[in-house]
């Protein structure tokens, strides 16, 4: 996924979870729309590198959206959340998702289950059963290549997994992809410690049969792909 119009500057801080200040490299400050709901544990630290996209739209209130961020001075994160589907989208037609391969059509947001949900992506075949893919965004790295989700207690998570699981009795395929835009993390745990109802509800999940991926990226400032498998511990 190509990264255009993008400029570098500094963090001051991110507050009332969709702002952040930044300083470019010109000395100039301005505040910019942060997109992700998140606590953003770890990839909010003040004076952190950042990448932020001009829009392109002067009728947004802020012009520039935050999209990237040097974490710990070595590691990328693109902490856009509303990325993560697209990425993954576009990993499964270029063939780097194995284990989503093989379906005729693809689509996202169709509604599902019984608590009022959509699905990320729906995939469809004719010649086997539809797959239902709930995507989720993990940049929260918390020791030396250990990646964690959720950054926060998630309630909307644990509905989701309620809902893949119903969708496994119904006799639908039924997949949680974690998508993990951060070049420092290299494999994927559930935070236990941080909400232990999901740890305990994904767990559950896998036994009823959902299957869980965790997928990594390279990430420059141009450009975010993902492009590997990383091993899961549940």
């Amino acid at each position: 996924m190509k990264l255009e119009n993008m400029q570098q500057g500094r963090l001051i801080k991110r507050y009332k979870r969709f702002l952040a200040d930044i300083e470019l490299d010109n000395g100039r400050q301005l505040t910019v729309h942060c997109p992700n709901t998140g606590s953003m544990k770890n990839c909010a630290d003040p004076g952190s590198e950042v990448w932020i996209q001009d829009s392109g739209n002067l009728k947004r209130k802020y012009l520039f959206g935050w999209e990237l961020v040097q974490v710990e001075g070595q590691f990328w994160a693109c902490i856009n959340t509303g990325r993560a589907n697209g990425l993954i989208r576009e990993a499964i037609e270029n063939g780097v998702i194995d284990e989503l391969q093989g379906y005729d059509s693809i689509r996202q947001e169709v509604k599902y289950g019984d608590e009022n949900s959509r699905i990320d992506l729906f995939l469809e075949d004719a010649q086997r059963p539809s797959c239902y893919v709930e995507i989720k965004n993990v940049t929260l790295l918390e020791q030396q290549g250990v990646g964690a989700f959720p950054d926060a207690v998630t309630t909307r998570g644990a509905k989701h997994l309620r809902e893949l699981m119903l969708m496994v009795e119904r006799g639908h395929r039924s997949v949680l992809v974690f998508c993990v835009p951060h070049t420092g993390i290299e494999q994927v745990h559930p935070a236990d410690h941080i909400d232990p109802e999901y740890g305990q509800l994904l767990r559950e999940a896998v036994l009823a049969g959902v299957e869980v991926y965790a997928y990594g990226a390279k990430i420059t400032p141009q450009e975010v792909t993902i492009s590997h498998p990383l091993p899961l511990h549940l």
